[in-house]
């Protein structure tokens, strides 16, 4: 039952990491300011939080789930997503910096206004960020079909 609860829960929240990186991709648009701005922070933060419990969920699959950690150490596709998740944390800091840093100049600057091109670049994180979630879904649905031990 412990593997049931674990693997629902690590599918619920990987989804949602997905809807919330597209909400933040969708907020983050050229024009953006002020309580935009406030909103997009937040929706930022939710995909810092959904990432972080994703990823304890996850060690408590390898720790406590069916298949045991023998199965997820020495399974090469695993590790494939693990590299491909460090890709996605690395990726995300860029536009978690850059929406922080929009946040504080709105809020001494009421009328703040991201430039355009700051604004393209943080959505193209963004978008490379899905990228890279694409490779973690391959390696992951590879992983669970792969009998390497």
């Amino acid at each position: 039952m412990t593997d049931l609860l674990l693997a629902v829960a690590h599918h619920l929240v990987a989804f949602s990491l997905v809807a919330i990186l597209a909400a933040e991709l969708a907020l983050c648009r050229p024009g953006i300011s002020g309580g935009a701005i406030d909103r997009l922070a937040r929706v930022d933060a939710a995909y810092g939080a959904s990432a972080a419990f994703i990823l304890a969920i996850g060690i408590s699959r390898v720790i406590y789930g069916l298949k045991g950690a023998q199965y997820y150490l020495h399974n090469p596709w695993f590790w494939g997503k693990m590299a491909a998740l460090v890709v996605v944390a690395l990726l995300s800091i860029w536009p978690t910096m850059s929406v922080l840093r929009w946040r504080g100049t709105a809020h001494k600057s009421p009328g703040f206004i991201p430039t355009e091109a700051a604004i393209a670049r943080v959505r193209g994180f963004i978008v490379v960020e899905f990228a890279f979630l694409t490779v973690v879904l391959i390696c992951a649905a590879t992983m669970a079909r792969s009998n390497h031990f």
